[in-house]
């Protein structure tokens, strides 16, 4: 299969770009896996996999270098934007908050593991949310995407059912 004889140039081809554009490689990797999955399901056929892999890793490198450089840190010492100068702001923030955990509580299975560790205020990488958990880095992706469906589905519920009782107005 050609995932099984692709697999050490992948992993050899995005370690070395990696070093030299201060990416993750399991990250670039994992992009590189997307992007070939990508063309085998529009039935593109890959003449030359190899080639193909090589151009593919470096053309990764060069976008995640110009997401570096369009990036820039807030670094003017200046007072930032939020709800911290309002008190209304403050006090409505807190209550999404509040709704937001509560929903991911009540998600099924390893979703609300998942999501509470994604929210955590320590901000923690993907491998260490995978070790934490004892999943692979790269299922965190579709199972977060998963999760984050059904929680979107919870919430739109919840507004939808508190906006048919009417409050009295």
């Amino acid at each position: 299969m050609i995932l099984t004889a692709l697999h050490p140039l992948v992993r050899a081809e995005a370690t070395a770009e990696a070093v030299a554009s201060a990416t993750d490689p399991a990250d670039l990797e994992q992009t590189v896996w997307l992007r070939l999955l990508e063309r085998l399901t529009t039935g593109a056929p890959v003449p030359d996999p190899a080639r193909w892999v090589r151009g593919t890793v470096r053309a990764e490198v060069r976008r995640a270098r110009r997401a570096v450089l369009r990036e820039h840190p807030h670094t003017d010492g200046g007072p930032v934007a939020g709800p911290g100068g309002c008190p209304e702001r403050a006090t409505l923030g807190a209550e999404e908050r509040r709704v937001l955990r509560a929903a991911v509580a009540r998600l099924p299975g390893r979703c609300a593991v998942l999501m509470q560790a994604l929210l955590d205020p320590g901000d923690p990488t993907y491998r260490e949310i995978a070790g934490e958990l004892g999943m692979s880095q790269g299922s965190l992706g579709p199972v977060r995407s998963r999760c984050l469906g059904c929680l979107r589905r919870m919430l739109a519920a919840k507004v939808a059912a508190s906006g048919t009782r009417g409050d009295g107005a």
